[in-house]
């Protein structure tokens, strides 16, 4: 843990309470605005912590009024086509370097996730909401259509949903994201951040290399025709079974006794 934790960052902050880190998007005067210095920290933060064994889960949130208002707009003004080509790109890398990791990634949503702060909580591995979040796809209002946000969030939403959020522009609520299945559950505002650790600690008390293989799987079969998939996942769980993890588990379910896992100590 020692390169994360001891890497001083100017936009977000990182802490650890037992396995579970915490990541902190820390420009409340921005509103978490994703300029492209923040999201190469948070890129470098996430990689750091993917090579960390003694991290089992991960917490990402925002301090201040609100979770993230997407990409920030004071460096979207008057620039090269190279530097919004570099810009999304940044972004990209930062989405897919959330879900390459082995930890799972649980989004602590408050106040608006909008464009691509939406679109960082549709990449996360889970989500919880406070009853006050909301959820945006605006940039149809600003002639800047949420084209990056789009492929995240499209692939949590139903299809003629998400056209009326791009369309549109107009926010869902906390309860509507539950029920399209953008978030996993939505809880009072005082009780989000309770939540969302206990969340993680049922996730941190199983095996971490189980965990790590089981969220690699899941992301390469979804693209797969069934049968493909039922070809890699059977591989997968073959090779699951002959590791040392999933040996004490199994004979610590026998045994009726708590597992201990190889992994964890190593």
């Amino acid at each position: 843990m020692a390169a994360v934790a001891t890497r001083v960052y100017q936009h977000i902050l990182f802490e650890t309470g037992g396995r579970i880190a915490f990541v902190t998007m820390n420009r409340p005067e921005k509103r978490n605005a994703l300029s492209v210095a923040h999201m190469l920290e948070l890129t470098e933060c996430f990689q750091a912590i993917g090579e960390d064994r003694a991290i089992a889960v991960v917490i990402l949130r925002g301090n201040g009024p609100v979770f993230c208002a997407g990409h920030d707009l004071t460096e979207l003004v008057g620039r090269s086509p190279d530097f919004y080509r570099h810009v999304f790109e940044v972004c990209t890398r930062m989405m897919n370097t959330i879900q390459s990791i082995p930890q799972p990634v649980i989004a602590q949503v408050h106040g608006l996730a909008t464009a691509a702060g939406c679109q960082l909580v549709a990449t996360c591995d889970l989500a919880v909401a406070s009853e006050d979040a909301r959820f945006a796809t605006p940039g149809v209002k600003i002639g800047l259509f949420c084209s990056t946000p789009m492929v995240a969030v499209s692939r949590n939403l139903p299809r003629k949903k998400m056209m009326e959020m791009l369309l549109t522009g107009e926010p869902i609520s906390a309860q509507e994201a539950l029920m399209y299945g953008l978030v996993n559950r939505v809880v009072p505002r005082e009780a989000l951040e309770a939540e969302t650790r206990a969340l993680a600690e049922k996730i941190a008390a199983a095996s971490p290399f189980v965990v790590g293989l089981g969220k690699q799987a899941f992301y390469r079969q979804l693209e797969m025709p069934q049968s493909q998939a039922y070809a890699y996942a059977q591989e997968v769980m073959a090779l699951n079974a002959m590791a040392a993890d999933a040996q004490e588990g199994i004979c610590a379910f026998l045994e009726k006794r708590p597992p201990r896992w190889p992994s964890a100590d190593a």
